[in-house]
């Protein structure tokens, strides 16, 4: 057996481990990754973490530092309320209008973990708050920023068609984008429909004030109302939730200067590409070093699991891409000589790989392999770029990609277990949906 196919059979058994055992996943991975790479592949130490994505942490660990010191001071529930009365407190409205505002930031070229490092955060707040279920405003957000992934304008969309050209293949940068959109939208009005916008559609009128935080729906209710499953706030979640009832409002320095450092690492990352991560890093620690008293508890919102795991299972998919195990699955698929089979298989294996690894590596890694029966001319071209590029991507809802990560981390303490296995649920289930789905609308038919 090859050292690839042990290290495939490695990384199911720590997701069965890991999802039948109290253990952290990303400690199992970073074992794992010890495991195969120091002792079966001869990986030196060094060589072994080297996979460790120290971005992806500081991207964690910053935004949900800084949102954490936002919420403990009351400015994300000052946002919230803004929010809430730009949508004239209308609770059917708010997925679609979180929906628009992930899809701006990427159309226009950024990347999609800064978009939604900013929103999320708030965009679950105000779930919280408007008793929507997180699931839907998590999913909404994500769908959003992944719906203007394949802009022209995007690092994706630049990627993807340079990639194709420099193969010799001849693909309108436009239709990517368009299927892409196309495709996102329907998952988020899929998304609406399932975790409660049916509900939310049947209300008569729009909550004029929307009930205290004294009740919310339970994680594992799909209905999004809160009727099926109420519980009380915890007193712990009341007094320091961030704009729970009773919490003083913040003083207007406060307010002030944490809304100046959230705009500035919103104009910082979005319009200078800067690296976000240290962005908000930077940002919390000022906000803490100037108001101590009002930072106070803010280290205890970083959500250090949903760090572990992340980081532990790229770790161990890295090392994965350095045994070539990756490669080797998709040559041994691009040799099929049936050109649409081989097409379908290579949309699987990008939903597959994608939703533990780089969007970006994965398709310019599997894209090239595509391009000698691309040329055949026995499969569309187009249709085929669309396919594998919505396929790598519409599987980033899972936890183990950084929007969807950061979207886990973005949510309070008691619904953060709830959205993690909702996330995954839905993100495994894009790795065969998204694929198939894509495949028949744009290659065969």
């Amino acid at each position: 057996m090859s050292l690839q196919i042990v290290s495939v059979i490695v990384l199911l058994a720590v997701f069965v481990i890991g999802t039948t055992r109290p253990v952290n996943l990303g400690a199992l991975a970073l074992v794992a990754t010890f495991g195969v790479g120091l002792l079966l592949v001869g990986e030196d130490f060094d060589t072994a973490v080297s996979g460790f994505p120290i971005d992806v942490f500081l991207l964690l660990f910053g935004v949900t530092y800084l949102f954490g010191i936002a919420s403990v001071n009351g400015t994300v529930e000052w946002l919230v309320n803004s929010a809430a009365r730009l949508v004239r407190q209308n609770r059917a409205a708010i997925p679609w209008v979180l929906f628009a505002l992930a899809a701006i930031p990427t159309t226009a070229g950024a990347a999609g973990p800064a978009g939604v490092a900013l929103l999320a955060p708030i965009a679950l707040r105000m779930a919280e708050k408007h008793r929507i279920n997180a699931r839907l405003a998590g999913l909404m957000v994500i769908h959003g920023s992944n719906s203007g992934n394949f802009s022209p304008l995007n690092v994706l969309g630049v990627i993807v068609n340079g990639t194709v050209e420099r193969g010799g293949l001849d693909v309108n940068p436009v239709w990517p984008w368009v299927g892409n959109f196309a495709f996102s939208l329907v998952l988020g009005a899929a998304t609406f429909l399932l975790f409660g916008g049916r509900a939310l559609l049947k209300e008569t009128r729009a909550d004029a004030t929307p009930e205290p935080l004294t009740s919310r729906p339970s994680p594992d209710d799909g209905t999004g109302t809160g009727a099926a499953a109420d519980h009380a706030v915890s007193p712990r979640h009341t007094a320091s939730g961030g704009g729970a009832p009773g919490q003083e409002a913040p003083s207007p320095v406060v307010l002030a200067a944490t809304l100046l450092a959230i705009v500035g690492v919103g104009v910082g990352a979005l319009g200078f590409d800067l690296e976000i991560g240290v962005l908000a890093v930077t940002a919390a620690v000022v906000l803490h070093l100037l108001f101590p008293a009002a930072s106070k508890g803010a280290l205890n919102r970083v959500s250090w699991s949903t760090v572990l795991l992340i980081c532990g299972v790229v770790t161990y998919v890295a090392l994965m891409q350095r045994m070539g195990t990756v490669k080797m699955i998709g040559d041994s698929v691009a040799g099929i000589e049936a050109p649409l089979l081989a097409a379908l298989l290579l949309c699987l294996i990008a939903g597959l790989t994608s939703a533990f690894a780089s969007s970006i590596g994965v398709l310019g890694a599997l894209i090239p392999l595509a391009v000698p029966f691309l040329l055949s001319g026995d499969v569309g071209v187009t249709g085929v770029v669309i396919a594998l590029a919505i396929s790598a991507t519409a599987v980033d809802a899972t936890p183990f990609s950084s929007i969807g990560a950061l979207t886990v981390a973005s949510a309070p303490e008691s619904e953060r277990e709830g959205l993690y296995r909702g996330l995954l649920k839905w993100g495994f289930s894009m790795i065969l949906v998204a694929p198939l789905a894509t495949w028949l609308i744009f290659v065969v038919v």
